[in-house]
């Protein structure tokens, strides 16, 4: 597991290669195992695959020109109904785009191919939340968090050591 925390890397650059359905539901089931508060799951998806969606996207996004490469992308929203203690949804949700992240890493896809994504942040920037919102028909207990673009990697990252001693404090600051 280790190998796959170092290994992680922001992917926005894909082949054009197909990502099935088995695999999209198998990077959800992960999202899903994420700790939540009071045990809420509070998380909702929203799998799109076609391409004008992906697209328009990108007209209220600035930073998400990488839709536009993939052929499939999961929005996390969170549905406010579920929420037990108000306002950790947010952490919630985070939890479960990290365990995403992880399982698109650690899956192989066809011909042992590796796939990639990179956390597109909808929460709390009100222009992208109204765009999805009304873009998917999302109901207005619900709030769309974050995207992932998941698609075969096009670009080779190099990993990196982000661990920063000076940043560790014992007992106080």
């Amino acid at each position: 597991m280790l190998d796959i925390i170092y290994k992680r890397k922001s992917i926005r650059q894909f082949s054009p290669r197909t990502v099935t359905d088995e695999i999209i539901e198998k990077i959800i089931r992960a999202g899903m195992q994420a700790p939540s508060s009071g045990n809420s799951q509070p998380w909702e998806f929203v799998v799109i695959r076609n391409r004008n969606t992906l697209r328009k996207i990108t007209e209220f996004h600035s930073y998400s020109q990488c839709l536009k490469m993939v052929n499939a992308a999961v929005v996390v929203c969170a549905n406010l109904s579920r929420e037990i203690f108000k306002g950790f949804w947010v952490q919630d949700c985070s939890a479960c785009v990290q365990n995403m992240l992880l399982a698109v890493e650690s899956i192989k896809g066809e011909d042992d191919l590796e796939l990639g994504s990179v956390w597109l942040g909808i929460y709390p920037v009100a222009e992208r939340v109204d765009g999805l919102r009304e873009l998917l028909s999302l109901p207005e207990d619900v709030v769309p968090f974050a995207v992932l673009p998941v698609g075969y990697k096009g670009e080779k990252k190099n990993s990196t050591d982000n661990f920063k001693p000076e940043r560790i404090h014992l007992e106080k600051w």
